[in-house]
């Protein structure tokens, strides 16, 4: 049987690189070697783009845990994808430069089948502003908020700042719009602390998004597999082991805690497994996706947080945890992953390209 050429591209400019190294790790150690030929292409923070003759081994958030890639070589990007004459590019770039669509529409002008979303439900599902418009349109659960460019706030930060105060009350999160893995996020617990939780958001981003708290909010997460007719696996919850589930407690700190499944009513499990489905279909979501809730613990009323289109891929990571535990083992995500990425991509080809 003639293997798969699968390149997988990690790294990446963004704050995100280190989860990104590690997720790639993981799928590296996965990826069933009697079907496919991984092909790694490796980002660094510099933007350099390099072909490695040695994938990464054990890695961490920290960094590197294992060998690095021996006789990297320098290319560029379009050199990356084409000369390597790949069947399908498997994209695991967390965060902005990768997460966000721009190196899909890389692999789309190179006319290369990819693991995921495409570039407008990957933009969409990377900027937190946009996806709770498009999640509204669906009449889906959002918690109140406001979204603040930085020119606007530095304009004008006691007019903002009252309307903080007045729109949502306190306590509020500050996100940076277009991040994820917690990077740049604050809790802020009264009107005096925003002003320094939005420096920290400005530093990752230009817009952000300021988020009511959900009372005692509950994290649970869903996870999303397919194309037009995506399915969702079992639901399950966090349970921090900081105030909230930061960068720190994510990857660095091991004492959070993963229920799965999550102790829910089999109402509550259907209404997220639909929630998350809608939610993938609101940004236009392909391949798969995790979608992350937050459940008021005093009311159970639930709410639709985010989007992931390129969720974590660690060992530790829920996107298949939450899979393995419906019955789909890591390996064999992989698998179905990279079908889809086929199929997805063997429709595309139908479409005409020219009137004549």
């Amino acid at each position: 049987m003639t293997r798969l050429r699968v390149g997988v591209i990690y790294g990446g400019r963004s704050g995100e690189h280190e989860v990104s190294v590690a997720s790639a790790a993981s799928i590296f150690r996965h990826l069933d070697a009697a079907r496919y030929e991984a092909v790694p292409i490796r980002i660094e923070k510099t933007g350099r783009w390099t072909l490695g003759a040695q994938v990464p081994r054990v890695l961490s958030a920290g960094g590197d845990q294992g060998q690095r890639a021996e006789a990297l070589q320098p290319v560029e990007p379009s050199a990356a994808v084409a000369a390597s004459s790949l069947d399908v590019v498997f994209p695991v770039l967390h965060g902005p430069y990768g997460e966000d669509g721009t190196v899909l529409g890389l692999l789309e002008l190179a006319n290369v089948p990819y693991v995921g979303a495409g570039v407008l439900g990957s933009a969409a599902g990377m900027d937190k502003a946009v996806m709770k418009t498009l999640f509204a349109a669906r009449a889906l659960p959002i918690v109140p908020h406001l979204v603040a460019l930085r020119h606007a706030w530095d304009r004008d930060t006691a007019g903002m700042t009252r309307q903080v105060s007045d729109t949502l009350h306190y306590p509020v999160f500050v996100k940076p719009a277009n991040l994820g893995s917690s990077v740049g996020i604050s809790k802020v617990p009264a009107e005096a602390d925003l002003a320094g939780a939005m420096g920290i958001a400005f530093e990752f981003d230009r817009k952000a998004v300021i988020e009511a708290a959900v009372p005692g909010a509950r994290e649970l997460e869903c996870a999303v597999l397919g194309n037009d007719e995506p399915r969702a696996s079992i639901v399950g919850e966090i349970i921090p082991s900081r105030e909230f589930y930061d960068y720190e407690a994510k990857y660095a700190d091991r004492g959070s805690e993963l229920l799965i499944p999550a102790p829910l009513t089999a109402r509550q499990t259907a209404e997220i497994q639909r929630f998350a489905i809608d939610a993938f279909r609101a940004v236009e979501g392909a391949g798969m996706a995790r979608v992350d809730f937050l459940m008021a613990r005093d009311s159970d009323e639930i709410f639709v947080n985010e989007v992931n289109t390129i969720p974590g891929f660690t060992t530790i990571s829920m996107y298949p945890k939450l899979w393995e535990a419906s019955g789909l083992a890591y390996p064999a995500l992989l698998d179905r992953l990279i079908e889809l990425a086929l199929e997805r991509h063997a429709e595309k080809q139908r479409l005409r390209t020219s009137l004549t």
